[in-house]
């Protein structure tokens, strides 16, 4: 009788599970994907400028996926850190430190001058840092940080983010700092004796900085065109690549010529 008994209780509990398997599972909560990748609401008016704060996003609860069990853990404070070193154009999550124009002057000198050339004027066809002031109305338009960039904060993160070239993110932050008071003084928007840390470096003021303005076109739809995409418009060719500078032709800028 003992024997059936223990025989029969993996029996009943197999039967169990194929129950509940068979049992209608509860439906998955409907993702709003449009509200995964679209989370932030656009600043009222036709300009933006990253110094001026956006509405924070309004995540509904359960829109993002629930955490797999046993796959993956937390990312820990430190890892976190390590990762997190995008720099706003307000100039929040600056780090401490301090450089000046002279100090920047020698490190550009060994770190950047072989590809941007001494005052940034451009070598080859690396691009160049400075000139092009009021250019980009022109046919001729020179988008460098001097006339293009729109906040300096983004200076120090892109400089400090990808640069030197053979080795982004090798210098100190002291180091970032004073070449973004090189790069800044090269394109005449700073004086020769400021210091420029995580205070100062969010007031100069970027010629472009008002320069930017939202998209007014819609997203683009999740969806290939295979027939009529031109619906009754004509097509133009508006640039040929011909036009622009050969590789090669030891020119600071790829402009037009």
């Amino acid at each position: 009788m003992r024997k059936a008994v223990a025989i029969g209780a993996p029996l009943l509990a197999l039967a169990g599970f194929a129950i509940a398997q068979q049992a209608p599972q509860p439906a998955p909560a409907q993702t709003d994907i449009a509200a995964l990748y679209r989370p932030f609401q656009a600043p009222p008016g036709e300009r933006t400028r990253a110094d001026v704060a956006w509405p924070a996003p309004a995540i509904a609860p359960g829109v993002l996926p629930a955490p797999i069990p046993g796959v993956g853990r937390a990312a820990t404070a430190a890892e976190v850190a390590g990762w997190d070193i995008a720099v706003r154009g307000d100039g929040h999550n600056l780090p401490p430190g301090r450089g000046t124009v002279k100090e920047g002057e020698d490190l550009f000198a060994t770190h950047c001058a072989a590809c941007h050339g001494d005052f940034g004027e451009g070598l080859d066809r690396w691009p160049a840092l400075m000139g092009g002031r009021d250019s980009l109305r022109s046919d001729q338009p020179r988008r460098t940080v001097g006339s293009f960039w729109q906040h300096a904060p983004g200076v120090f993160d892109y400089i400090r983010r990808a640069m030197p070239y053979a080795a982004p993110q090798s210098l100190t932050n002291d180091e970032y700092y004073a070449l973004t008071a090189y790069v800044l003084f090269i394109n005449e928007l700073i004086g020769e004796e400021v210091v420029i840390d995580r205070d100062s470096l969010p007031r100069v003021q970027m010629p472009n900085r008002d320069g930017f303005v939202l998209e007014a076109r819609p997203d683009t739809p999740n969806a290939a065109c295979m027939t009529n995409c031109r619906q009754g418009r004509p097509v133009t060719v508006t640039m040929d690549s011909r036009q622009f500078v050969p590789p090669g032709s030891e020119s600071g800028t790829a402009e037009p010529q």
